[in-house]
């Protein structure tokens, strides 16, 4: 009975880190952005295998841990998403501007060029003639 608890739940939680992109991406990330509306992140429980009972107790703890961890992971993923999309739309309006006004300068130096080169002609022809 203890060791299938133990396997379910080892299970659970290499699966819940593997989704998560492991411990060390959460911090990376926690670093330089929050999500304060999913409150804080819970704290992993210590195993304590000194008694049955503890142990027990442990499995017990892990079990809540990994159904606070999930929620707040989900959480965590759907505010990362959103805000995503708001910057991703931000740069992409961004980049949308930077490409019109490039667009129209190239386009205006392409008519001073081409205004230049019918001025340049035109005086040429006038000074061809013998």
């Amino acid at each position: 009975m203890i060791s299938a608890r133990l396997s379910g739940c080892a299970a659970a939680l290499c699966l819940t880190v593997a989704v998560a992109g492991g411990p060390s991406v959460a911090r990376a990330a926690d670093a330089a952005w929050s999500a304060p509306a999913c409150g804080k992140e819970p704290v992993a429980p210590a195993v304590d295998s000194s008694s049955v009972a503890k142990y027990n107790a442990s499995v017990d703890a892990v079990t809540a841990y990994e159904k606070a961890a999930r929620t707040y992971n989900a959480c965590v993923s759907s505010a990362a998403a959103r805000d995503e999309s708001a910057i991703s739309a931000e740069a992409k309006a961004r980049i949308g501007q930077v490409h019109q006004t490039s667009v129209a300068l190239q386009q205006r130096i392409a008519g001073h060029f081409a205004k230049l080169t019918a001025d340049l002609k035109a005086g040429a022809a006038r000074f061809s003639h013998p």
